[in-house]
């Protein structure tokens, strides 16, 4: 399978993040990245391509303009007002409060997030430019013939949603390489999150559309993140009503309970008539996983993974989540390996 990836994903480096009322280690860190390598490398999987070019016309197909501006010009207008610390947002728009966007660099941090968990660095904007462009690469190569491609996106996408970040995540890598199908000439894309916590920047972007069906199975939102999205009610609205497939899991959770999840995911995939298959691939469904509840083991990777390449549709694969560092990158490479085995 065809590796995307690119060391710029380094210069995303948060100092600490909010946990359990403390400041702590980052959950999502560089070394996830370095072992997700070390584990490609010594299955075999070097056919390694850097990603190339820019995606901006994609990114604001999927982003709002002032967002992505937000983005590019937090870091400099943060040390600007004298500031040296990460960006952390410490103000958020609550209900009945006025929405409108603030003047000050802070207030326009908190406008334009929605967790606190989630700083801005130095390095995060071309970060997660590259962490984009990696995704559209991908795209580009399994369009262009490719039956598969793996973008090894850090940081990840899919809880950035239009015009918000949050959940590590900045740029919506799956939505992007999803457009990008879109754009090719797709006329039905199909996004598969299975990552553990619920993908709602990716619903929040294809909600009101039916080319792009978003499919779902995650931690039940009343007791995981990000808590105000992902019950199975949501099911898109206007066009898009009836393309949104949320199935919301509950706490330890384990194999068997997630595929039956899967499967009912997989037949609507099929009954969609998807061209095209974007997975948010997110390992945290891992038993082990420090900030997760279910109970796959590693082997279960491999089983799924291979149920996916049955489907037999050009897939990318965008990584996602998974924080059992130890574990991440063979768990990444089953799901891999089974997708090729499976590929008929």
């Amino acid at each position: 399978m065809l590796v995307v990836r690119s060391d710029d994903h380094h210069r995303h480096a948060p100092r600490g993040e909010i946990y359990g009322g403390e400041l702590v280690t980052p959950f999502e860190r560089p070394e996830r990245w370095d072992r997700i390598v070390a584990a490609l490398d010594d299955a075999g999987m070097t056919d390694v391509r850097p990603p190339h070019g820019e995606p901006p016309e994609t990114l604001l197909d999927v982003h709002d303009p002032g967002y992505v501006e937000f983005l590019r010009e937090a870091w400099s207008q943060w040390r600007a007002a004298g500031h040296d610390g990460d960006m952390i947002p410490t103000c958020f728009p609550g209900r009945r409060m006025r929405a409108l966007i603030p003047d000050d660099i802070d207030g326009r941090l908190g406008y334009y997030s929605f967790a606190a968990e989630t700083s801005i660095t130095e390095g995060t904007w071309p970060a997660a430019l590259a962490s984009a462009t990696i995704a559209r690469t991908a795209q580009e190569l399994v369009g262009a013939g490719a039956p598969a491609a793996f973008a090894l996106c850090r940081p990840p996408g899919h809880h950035a949603a239009i015009d918000y970040f949050g959940g590590y995540c900045f740029l919506n890598n799956a939505a992007i390489a999803a457009q990008g199908f879109v754009e090719a000439g797709a006329e039905r894309v199909a996004v598969l999150d299975v990552d553990f916590h619920h993908g709602n920047g990716t619903q929040d972007i294809f909600y009101e559309r039916a080319d792009v069906l978003f499919a779902s199975l995650h931690g039940d939102p009343r007791h995981e993140f990000p808590h105000f999205s992902g019950f199975a009610d949501e099911i898109g609205t206007g066009p898009g009503e009836g393309s949104t497939v949320n199935l919301p899991l509950p706490p330890g959770t384990s194999y068997a309970g997630w595929l039956d999840a899967l499967r009912t995911a997989l037949e609507r995939i099929e009954s969609f008539g998807a061209e095209a298959l974007v997975v948010s691939l997110g390992v945290d469904t891992f038993v082990e996983d420090p900030i997760s509840s279910f109970g796959l083991g590693s082997d279960d990777f491999t089983d799924y993974g291979r149920r996916l390449g049955e489907l037999g549709l050009p897939t990318v694969y965008v990584m996602e989540g998974g924080y059992a560092v130890d574990a991440i990158g063979i768990n990444t490479v089953n799901v891999l390996r089974g997708h090729v085995d499976g590929t008929p």
